[in-house]
Formats: C-alpha cells, structure tokens, sequence
C-alpha cells in the first residue's frame, strides 16, 4: 500500500498563492492525499520526526499543472498533415480519419498515450473535448488522473452519434455512469457556434443552467471563421452567444484568437473564461489570442495545449514558454505576462475556470496534495536565481522529475508508474499501421464537416 504520509522537502515550494511567494528549504507534509502542512524543513523535522521524507534538495515543487483544452485520443494523429493551411488539414486528413478510425477503442488508446505524456511532463489534470467520453473516462481512472470531460454536441452525425439528440442522451448517459467518480468531472461541449445551431445551443444553455455544468467551446479561431458567421448571422459568434444566454462565468471560450468592436467587453461583463492555445494557434496559422487585453480588461485567461494533432505535444511547460514570449511580442512590451502570471494562468487560473479551485492549482493546506518537482539542477537550468522564471523559461518536460495526485507518485524519477506504460508503444504502433495505410485510400470529401477540433 502506498503510504497515507510523507514529507516532500524541496529546495523552493512554489504555492503560487499569495502571488510571488517562493519558499526556500521548506518541507510539504502529505496526510491522507491532502496538503496538511506546509514549513520550513528543520521545523518538518523536529515536528514530524518518524514520517517517511522524500528529499529534493535541487528541486522546485509547484502545483500540478492544469491543462485547459484538450481532444486527449487524437494523439493517434500526431504529426499527420503538417504544414497545411487548416482547411486542408482538416478536410484531408482529420475529418476523414475520423470518419475512419475513431471508436472506443481509438479513444481509449489514444487517451492512454495522451494521459503518459502529460503526467510525464507535469500535468495532473486536464479539460477534454472529443467523442467517446467514457472511453477517455476509463483511461484516466486507470491511470488516477483528474479528469474534465466534455459530453460532445453536433448537429451532424458521427460515429458517435447521428442527431443532436442522440448527443445528449449519450452524454448524459455517460455522465449519470460515472458523475460519483470524485476525479471526473463534467461540461457540455458544443463543438463550436458554427457546427451547433441555435436550438442546440438553447438547449445547452438550459442543460448547463439545470445541471450546473460549465459550457466548453471553441469560439473565434479564425477571422475567416468569424466573418464567415457574420454573413451568415448578422452578429460576431460571441455576440451569438450572448444573445442565447450562454456568455456567463460558466462559459470557457477556447482560441479567441480575433475579436470584433465591443467583444472584449461582452467577455469582460459576463466574467467567462477564455482557455489560450498558443502552439496550435501558431502551428495552424489560426491568429493571435489578444492575452494581455483579456488580462487587462479583467477577463479570466487559462492555458491549454489543444490537441496532439495539431500543436503536436500535451507539453505545459513549453506552452507557458509560448504564451509569454507570445504576449511580449504582440504588445511589444516584455513586462507583459510574467513569468509569475503564466505560472499562475497554468495552474490556479485554469482550476478555477474549470471550477476545481477548492481542491487544486496550488499548494495549500487542505487542498489536495497534486504536486510537480522540477529538477533546476541541470545544465539548461544553473545557476538559478529566481525558480519561476527558470521554470518557464528555461525548463522543460524532461525537467519533472516527480509527479504526485492526491499524495500518490505517478511520475518516480523522470519514469512513469503505470500498468498501461510497457505495452503502449506496440498498440499505438498498430494503430499507425493502420492509419497509414488507410491515408491514400480515404476520399476527403466524403468526410463530415462535423468534427473540427
């Protein structure tokens, strides 16, 4: 049985509440899963003399990191289509795979591959969108991970599902097998403005009132897509929304990477959440999330990596890289989101836009013990003068050495801890067996335009 205490001492605690508080020599007691005290390491000591201490004398320990937005299963697809306009990647090479290869099987698999890498590089919980949810949920109860998951709505049939209907009562089937499992959690997740019409999103938003659950979406990836809408509706996609009661505090906005005249003060007013891509907004040529206006004007930013297909990692670490050298570069101006502030938005921000605030993203007593050690004595990371701007500037995956979800090590020295772990390379090596051999011989334009991610 693993052991219900130990002491985590670290050469800094990084609790990241107050803001820009680094604790040097401190010790993090774990009892029962759950943060119990927090000290300096001889008090630890003198205090708690027979508890079993796991010492990291190089090592900055901060709370589990928190990926906003994620379609986990597509990790099958990494790589396929790169260097495409995104029309093209999606409409020759994801929609039509999709149409394929996706079942519980896929997403079971690709989950466990995405679920591995994430807790090797840091992530002890993540917000998720893609079909087949219980497969995704089976994955992430196996490995002990927290979970956000969203019950998927289209107006277009899948595999999944072939009418709006048919979308909810799945999900919410889903959701009522498994809602007392206390690591998952769920939102409704209308794919976007443009593949949910306006009578599913009243019914989403009545579904989210009734059942408080927050609202996942994808709004404004594009300008060519918001202009798109605005021929089409007379209104910007998130004057839409707001005109159909979904722009509230439970709304997470993921991309937003353009705005029109008098957007940023909808979502300033309705206090909603925008979740920021950076990577694949880059690697798809999507635009510019405008982070340090949202921060400004008192909008709610989180961080999250997308999918695998198209950043192509589930790498937070380089994600809080990107994003503030990102926001520097836009405003011309590198006081603009600190390396404090992304740490923050990766963490307790994102927590917060999911509403597990009270339990996770950040080292607090009573919260529970979701813990990362980042070794900063290597040599990309010596000397260190300050530990949070070593992390996010300097520090990578290969960094995190320890990774613990409610006092229990998943991640031991750089190495996984997981039964799925030793047969995950031959599975995935069959699926892309499979997939490329099915790549010449799929018609793209026989693929529904239902699943854009």
């Amino acid at each position: 049985m693993p052991p219900t205490e130990c002491l985590i001492e670290a050469r800094w605690i990084i609790p990241v509440v107050p803001d820009g508080l680094v604790l040097e020599h401190h010790a993090l007691l774990v009892r029962g899963g759950r943060i119990h005290d927090l000290l300096p390491i001889p008090d630890a000591h003198a205090r708690y003399a027979n508890v079993e201490r796991i010492e990291l004398a190089n090592h900055a320990l901060i709370p589990g990191l928190v990926n906003a937005h994620t379609h986990a299963a597509m990790t099958l697809f990494r790589g396929l289509g790169a260097d495409q306009p995104l029309e093209r990647w999606l409409k020759d090479y994801i929609w039509p795979l999709e149409e394929a290869f996706v079942d519980h099987d896929f997403v079971r698999d690709g989950s466990q591959l995405a679920i591995a890498e994430m807790l090797l590089s840091g992530t002890t919980c993540f917000n998720d969108m893609y079909f087949y949810p219980d497969a995704t949920i089976e994955a992430a109860i196996e490995a002990g991970i927290r979970l956000v998951t969203g019950l998927v709505v289209l107006d277009f049939p899948t595999r999944f599902a072939q009418s709006t209907q048919e979308y909810f009562h799945k999900g919410f089937a889903i959701r009522d097998r498994y809602r007392h499992q206390k690591r998952i959690h769920f939102t409704l997740a209308p794919h976007a403005p443009y593949t949910a019409g306006e009578s599913t999103l009243l019914q989403v938003a009545r579904f989210a009132d009734e059942l408080d659950l927050r609202v996942h979406i994808h709004v404004h990836e594009t300008k060519q897509e918001v202009l798109n809408f605005i021929e089409q509706h007379g209104c910007s996609p998130i004057q839409h929304l707001e005109r159909l009661g979904l722009l509230t505090a439970g709304l997470l906005a993921v991309h937003v990477t353009t705005l029109e005249p008098g957007d940023l003060e909808r979502l300033s007013q309705a206090q909603c959440w925008v979740i920021h891509c950076p990577e694949s907004n880059l690697k798809l040529g999507s635009g510019f999330c405008p982070v340090a206006d949202l921060l400004q004007a008192g909008v709610g930013v989180a961080l999250g990596t997308d999918g695998a297909a198209s950043n192509d990692d589930l790498d937070m670490l380089g994600e809080m890289r990107s994003a503030a050298f990102l926001a520097k570069g836009l405003t011309r101006d590198p006081s603009r989101l600190t390396a404090r502030e992304v740490l923050n938005m990766a963490t307790l921000a994102s927590a917060r836009a999911l509403g597990l605030d009270n339990e996770i993203g950040s080292l607090e007593r009573g919260k529970a013990a979701d813990c990362v050690a980042i070794d900063l004595a290597t040599p990309a990371t010596m000397p260190c003068y300050d530990p949070v701007t070593q992390i996010v500037y300097s520090a990578g995956r290969q960094n995190v050495s320890h990774v613990w979800i409610e006092g229990l090590l998943k991640v031991q020295n750089g190495r996984l801890l997981s039964a799925a772990a030793p047969g995950m390379a031959d599975t995935v090596n069959d699926w892309r067996d499979r997939i490329a051999s099915q790549l010449g011989a799929l018609s793209p334009s026989a693929a529904p335009q239902a699943s854009r991610h």
